[in-house]
């Protein structure tokens, strides 16, 4: 869901805050149920959250989690699977194109995730599931 500059208020960044301390909560929860699972597959099991920025509402932050898996049979190997889920992005526009300065007639805006905090577990539940079934 897209929002102006006009519809930063404290409630959005309570709702931001809140959003992603659940989800870094979850996050880990799913690593620490789903770590044994992969390794007796020989798979690496990774997931994390990632916060770039202080306050929400300043352009350059974003939040975001991320599951990665890699084959642990050669330890060089490449990133077998990503999946990211962007929570919230906030940046600097000037026709709708990211501008990295103030400019004038540039606008601030922040997208948050559109889906439901269940439906994000649901979704990472189904792709942890369809990797799994693609090693058997």
């Amino acid at each position: 869901m897209k929002y102006q500059q006009k519809d930063f208020t404290e409630g959005l960044r309570s709702k931001i805050k809140n959003i992603e301390l659940t989800l870094q909560k979850h996050i880990e929860k799913i690593l620490n149920e789903n770590k044994t699972v992969f390794a007796k597959k020989n798979l690496e099991f990774n997931a994390d959250f990632a916060k770039e920025g202080d306050d929400p509402f300043v352009p350059g932050y974003t939040s975001s989690i991320a599951i990665g898996i890699t084959d642990n049979i050669n330890k060089n190997s490449e990133l077998n699977d990503l999946h990211i889920i962007k929570i919230w992005e906030c940046e600097r526009t000037l026709l709708g194109m990211p501008v990295p300065k103030n400019i004038p007639g540039s606008k601030i805006s922040g997208e948050l995730l559109n889906e439901s905090l269940e439906e994000i577990k649901e979704e990472l539940r189904d792709y942890i599931g369809d990797v799994l079934q693609e090693v058997n």
